[in-house]
């Protein structure tokens, strides 16, 4: 009885909440977006947090810049290519040909040095050729680029020198010397090394791959194919050299002891600007233009299928496991009502993206392709690093992860100041990326960064609302954080003045009421923290509530028209169609009144279908409107529903057929012939009349005629109808019957005794 009492005491006071939250915000039902695709969080800004192809949130990795306003680096443009040995990162840049090496926080310039580059600048100008701003031009532009760079087997450095003067260099003893010139090429576009430590070129601008020993000897052209230039080369365990070619975007296998080549696969783009070979002899090359545009959001070309890969075992640092941590979850509610942003068709399979757009392709073992990333952005570079595949793009500077065997991709950082990522270079858990417009070194830890945010894109109420609780579903371990800020305004513009100040930021450890003012839009920032950096909080989903005022529903057309329909005779379809901002249910009422009347008759009411069928037949004839009600009632309390009606045009109910009056009976002589004309005039209340017809002793042979103004207009027509009485009115009694009808199929039949 105690348990009982108490049960019920606790619905009263449920019920009283209930009753008095309903008062105060004049509604019952709330509305909730979702935002959980990439094509959601991608309309928002991310700072220091990293954006997954799955709809995922958490810290980026910490970046470093390593060159920054050094003396002798400002002539720089773009650094193409890098390689990491014995903790020294050694890189080349463009348009000078410059090689540099950065060891113990000190750059150093290794080629040319300043007395090759001063001795470079002192060559005899054309005497035809007097302006000084363009000698000052040619010694700051030498035309000298370093695209290719590797470490032999012994870890020296070779790189390749393009230019008027294309050559292989290796560095030694803290000089360059020169070990290979090609006589019949200018760019050296990559290098390799087999393992045997056999060195091959990839050349342009006519498509050869030279091979050389590991000393840089017997230089021999392994290959000469049909394309401009071999952009990039790898080796595999076969012993095969794999190329990459420009304009026809070939993927070739050649035996360097044959010299023979087959073609591995010939892509949609353009250039095979990387190859990078992989555990299990598995084979990805970046395939790109130079010409695509950027015109698509990120991961648009390629979005994940449902569902997602079984989850493997990772060793080392995770940005999800929740060792000591919290993990939050989303209330359940009915996603049918929910507002779901950037919900559009089902997200395309693999082997569906647009062919514009860049790919990746792995190619297994056996030959098998299949392109496992789409993005229209140009690829300039590729790496690996723990089994993610790390792709430098431009022009937007963002270096991509691509995790294959779980098929999620992210942008994992993000240069704001350059222009591309030309360069990258792994070495143990750091990552090293070379930059373009400008030129800049940087260095991404393994660790993540201790604090980034997410700015979400304006949700849109449609109307003003009051926003209710932020709730994300995600794993927040040990050590690391998520705190959450939010703003509202009335206009679609999130930098105008008159949005609110953001609210103080809250811990997220449960639901949290954002404190934002009454407003169409709101906005969400996040900001997630990590104490040690070996960790990452990782947000799957975050829901936002809101609820807008009870607003009044709006009919916004109502129809009435009569029913051809045989056997509905005298019938009409009443339709009518209305709508709620709030999405409520709504039921209809509908009343009918006579004009010049002031009272409204029933006719119908709770109706849930949009349209009835009214017999007129059961009313007297006359001009009536009908009127349509909505309510939301069945959505609101007795206290908080709200109605709209609309009134029709006038509806002419009409029943009743013409009437025919003043008949009058006259004999005429036309030309020798005796005529018997009959004139009467016929009338209706409410229609005009539409046709008229005749017959002499018969119900059968109907004559039709027209009025005597020749046109069926009006609701009074006079008639003549002149009959020959020696052929149809001999000598005798006889019978004239009409058959006049309205507009809308009312008819009369009359009869009238004719002797002669």
């Amino acid at each position: 009885m105690r348990d009982k009492f108490h049960l019920n005491c606790r619905l009263t006071f449920a019920v009283l909440v209930c009753l008095v939250l309903s008062s105060a915000c004049s509604a019952v039902s709330s509305k909730i977006t979702r935002h959980t695709s990439s094509s959601d969080l991608l309309k928002g800004q991310a700072e220091g947090t990293v954006i997954g192809s799955r709809g995922t949130i958490q810290l980026g990795r910490a970046a470093e810049e390593l060159i920054e306003e050094l003396e002798g680096f400002e002539d720089v443009w773009s650094i193409n290519s890098m390689v990491v040995s014995g903790g020294t990162v050694y890189f080349g840049t463009s348009p000078n040909g410059g090689i540099y090496k950065y060891s113990l926080n000190k750059l150093t310039k290794i080629y040319p040095l300043e007395s090759e580059q001063s001795q470079a600048k002192k060559k005899p100008n054309d005497a035809n050729e007097p302006d000084s701003k363009i000698v000052e031009t040619e010694e700051h532009l030498l035309n000298e680029h370093i695209f290719a760079m590797a470490t032999d087997v012994s870890g020296r450095l070779l790189a390749g020198i393009s230019g008027e003067n294309c050559r292989l260099c290796r560095f030694e003893a803290d000089k360059m010397e020169t070990v290979y010139e090609p006589n019949d090429a200018k760019y050296i576009f990559a290098i390799t090394i087999d393992y045997s430590g056999n060195i091959y070129l990839g050349t342009g601008p006519e498509g050869k791959v030279y091979g050389l020993n590991s000393l840089g000897k017997k230089a021999q052209l392994i290959y000469d194919s049909l394309d401009k230039n071999i952009l990039s080369l790898t080796t595999g365990e076969d012993g095969y050299i794999y190329a990459g070619s420009d304009s026809r975007g070939l993927v070739y296998k050649i035996d360097p002891r044959t010299k023979k080549a087959t073609v591995l696969y010939d892509s949609d783009q353009p250039e095979i600007t990387a190859l990078l070979f992989e555990a299990d002899d598995v084979l990805y090359a970046a395939a790109t233009s130079a010409k695509i545009v950027q015109a698509q959001t990120q991961f648009a070309a390629q979005l994940p299928s449902a569902g997602r890969p079984e989850a493997k075992e990772e060793k080392g640092k995770s940005s999800s496991k929740n060792d000591g941590g919290r993990k939050l979850s989303i209330a359940n509610t009915k996603k049918a009502g929910d507002s779901k942003s950037g919900k559009g068709p089902s997200p395309p399979q693999k082997g569906t993206k647009p062919g514009k757009a860049s790919q990746i392709y792995k190619v297994t073992k056996d030959g098998f392709v299949n392109n496992i990333f789409s993005e229209a952005v140009v690829f300039f570079c590729l790496a690996e690093e723990n089994g993610k595949l790390l792709v430098g793009t431009g022009n937007s500077a963002q270096l991509f992860s691509i995790d294959p065997v779980a098929e999620q991709e992210a942008v994992i950082y993000e240069d704001e100041q350059a222009s591309q990522i030309t360069a990258i270079a792994v070495a143990g858990d750091d990552v090293y990326l070379g930059t373009a417009n400008p030129a800049k070194l940087m260095k991404l830890d393994s660790d993540f960064a201790s604090e980034g945010t997410y700015t979400s894109d304006l949700i849109d109420a449609g109307q003003p609302a009051q926003w209710g609780k932020l709730q994300i579903e995600a794993d927040i371990p040990q050590g690391c954080g998520v705190q959450v800020a939010s703003r509202s305004g009335n206009v679609k513009d999130a930098n105008d003045p008159t949005f609110s100040d953001w609210t103080e930021l809250v811990e997220v450890t449960e639901p949290v009421q954002l404190r934002c003012p009454l407003g169409r839009f709101c906005q969400y920032k996040l900001v997630l923290q990590s104490k040690d950096g070996h960790k990452s909080p990782i947000i799957r989903e975050i829901a936002v509530a809101s609820t807008v005022p009870n607003l009044a529903p709006k009919v916004e057309s109502v129809t009435v028209g009569r029913i051809e329909t045989a056997g509905k005779k005298g019938f009409f379809k009443i339709s009518y169609k209305a709508k709620d901002d709030n999405g409520d249910k709504l039921i209809y009422k509908i009343d009918f009144r006579k004009i010049a009347r002031t009272n409204w008759i029933e006719l119908k009411d709770e109706l849930e279908a949009a349209s009835f069928e009214w017999d007129g037949k059961t009313i007297e004839d006359g001009r009536y409107e009908v009127r349509i009600t909505a309510s939301d009632e069945r959505s609101n309390t007795t206290s908080t529903k709200l109605t709209g009606s609309r009134v029709s045009e006038p509806v002419v109910v009409d029943n009743t057929g013409p009437v025919i009056e003043s008949m009058k009976t006259m004999s005429v002589i036309e030309n020798g012939a005796e005529y018997r004309v009959f004139e009467f005039e016929v009338s209706d209340e409410l229609s005009a009349i539409g046709k008229l017809e005749y017959t002499i002793d018969s119900n059968a042979d109907w004559i039709g005629t027209v009025p005597d103004d020749l046109v069926y207009d009006t609701t009074d027509e006079n008639f003549t109808i002149k009959i020959d009485a020696e052929k149809d009115l001999p000598k005798g009694d006889h019978v004239l019957t009409i058959k006049v009808s309205d507009a809308v199929g009312n008819t009369t039949y009359k009869t009238f005794e004719v002797n002669t």
